[in-house]
């Protein structure tokens, strides 16, 4: 029953992580129907940044809370920058080009965002610090809990929670449900759509920039290519849900993360991204709109 609670565990510490990336696929997705394949690179953006702040705090002699907090919270204003720059650079222009042209953009300002962070630090693996501290009580469990595993789940559901009510009841929210559902009334109503898009991309890559750092401190080593993998297990995670749909992009990731981390546990850890694939290929055969997403009825 402990080895079955452990992989549950692990499942919900890989589904937070994938949920507040697919977040941000999903709200981009819904307003412009976008796939960025750039927010991947975004998440890795903000795992570098930390792990330079907390190198510089550390010397200054700062706890490691206090260096969390603070390394997180500079990641996401400066991976929110970068969102707002690609956005205006690689997206906007092509904005009411052929889709092709937007993904060939989107594939163009990954790479671009890789080999940049390549040649800027390194191609190798760098450590990074253990910055979430011990907590107490979870020694009382009966079943093993770190807490890096325990604050990224509290943090996502806290993220979740707020970006729900951010969507629902306020203006900027409304705006974002107006946009998605038509952009030129939206602007007949005087709706501001350049800047709720804007906006959109500027939150999305907020909390990429927050997963990183969390997965970073857990798994303790961060190198220029871990934002393609999560990106791409991101989407797979938003489309598994419904892309466009914020409660369908959560359940998704957390059915990817359990789906992987029963898979390894039960068959095989070398399978375990075929595991995540397949289940795609099973919702899209079976489901194509998602576990949560309404099909498109289109006028011809």
């Amino acid at each position: 029953m402990n080895y079955f609670l452990g992989l549950f565990v692990s499942g919900l510490t890989r589904g937070s992580i994938y949920a507040l990336l697919a977040l941000g696929y999903t709200m981009v997705y819904g307003i412009i129907e976008l796939i960025n394949f750039a927010h991947g690179e975004i998440y890795m953006i903000g795992a570098f940044t930390a792990l330079i702040l907390a190198s510089v705090l550390s010397i200054a002699g700062l706890d490691a809370i206090s260096i969390l907090v603070i390394a997180s919270l500079v990641a996401m204003i400066y991976s929110a920058a970068y969102g707002f720059t690609m956005e205006k650079i690689a997206y906007k222009p092509v904005r009411n080009s052929q889709r092709l042209s937007a993904l060939i953009s989107a594939i163009g300002m990954s790479l671009f965002l890789q080999n940049y962070v390549r040649l800027a630090q390194t191609s190798n693996f760098l450590p990074f610090p253990t910055l979430i501290p011990r907590l107490g009580f979870l020694q009382q469990l009966t079943f093993q809990v770190t807490s890096a595993q325990f604050v990224i789940f509290v943090t996502t559901t806290v993220v979740m929670i707020l970006l729900t009510l951010l969507i629902k009841f306020s203006r900027v929210g409304k705006s974002m449900r107006a946009a998605s559902q038509d952009k030129t009334m939206a602007m007949l109503l005087g709706v501001n759509v350049n800047r709720v898009i804007a906006l959109t991309f500027v939150i999305g890559s907020a909390t990429a920039a927050l997963g990183g750092v969390l997965i970073s401190s857990f798994t303790g080593q961060i190198n220029f290519y871990i934002g393609f993998m999560a990106g791409i297990k991101a989407f797979v995670a938003a489309v598994l849900g419904g892309i466009g749909s914020i409660p369908g992009a959560v359940l998704g990731s957390f059915v990817l993360g359990w789906t992987e981390s029963f898979g390894a546990g039960y068959i095989s850890s070398d399978y375990e991204d075929v595991f995540a694939f397949a289940i795609l290929v099973l919702i899209l055969i079976f489901k194509p709109s998602g576990l949560l997403g309404r099909p498109e009825n289109k006028k011809v």
